[in-house]
């Protein structure tokens, strides 16, 4: 299953000569994220990484919110350009957990509000364009579409929540998570049969 980057070491002291050093911070935090999550991540650290001084970080981002921000606002394009070729409903939750699953930095981040600038416009953009496109997918599959809306939302979520953190490790048993994801699905959203006629 592919995953982030693993973490680079540290190269304190090392001129920084790349040119991007908005997108080095994000690629280090998200190696940061990856190996120990959130709570990980600290401007200062990023800086070290980098190799630049501890304020560069903060030309680019401000503060550590504004950081995290940045990386869920990505983190939420990438999951639409992801879910815009999804073919139906049930193909639209597997592209979900397969994304999870890619890029689980971004995916750990990118659902705590209470790490994020919630005003920031960009972030706002990115969100809606996702919940939308989830939004579309499930309507016709249920009589109140804020249900279906959730019902949908919380299995593929809760589903690759559960991956990511390895307690499907027993229950997969081998089997390839998106095709579990699948056949789930589609017991869980299999309409139901309708009633014999008079």
């Amino acid at each position: 299953m592919p995953t982030e980057r693993p973490a680079r070491p540290a190269r304190p002291g090392r001129p920084y000569h790349h040119g991007d050093l908005r997108r080095a911070v994000l690629d280090a935090a998200l190696d940061a994220i990856a190996a120990e999550g959130p709570s990980a991540v600290s401007l200062r650290d990023l800086a070290r990484r980098a190799g630049v001084s501890h304020a560069a970080p903060a030309h680019h981002f401000k503060d550590r919110s504004g950081l995290l921000t940045a990386i869920a606002t990505e983190g939420h394009s990438l999951l639409a350009a992801v879910l815009g070729e999804a073919e139906d409903l049930r193909d639209l939750g597997v592209r979900y957990v397969r994304f999870a699953a890619a890029h689980p930095a971004h995916f750990q981040v990118m659902f705590r509000p209470e790490l994020l600038r919630p005003d920031d416009p960009g972030l706002l953009a990115a969100r809606e364009q996702t919940r939308s496109m989830l939004r579309t997918a499930v309507e016709g599959h249920d009589d109140d579409p804020a249900i279906g809306f959730m019902a949908a939302w919380s299995m593929a979520h809760g589903f690759a929540t559960l991956l990511l953190s390895h307690n499907l490790d027993g229950l997969l048993d081998g089997r390839n998570p998106e095709a579990a994801f699948r056949a789930l699905a589609g017991v869980m959203f299999e309409p139901a049969p309708r009633p014999p006629s008079a």
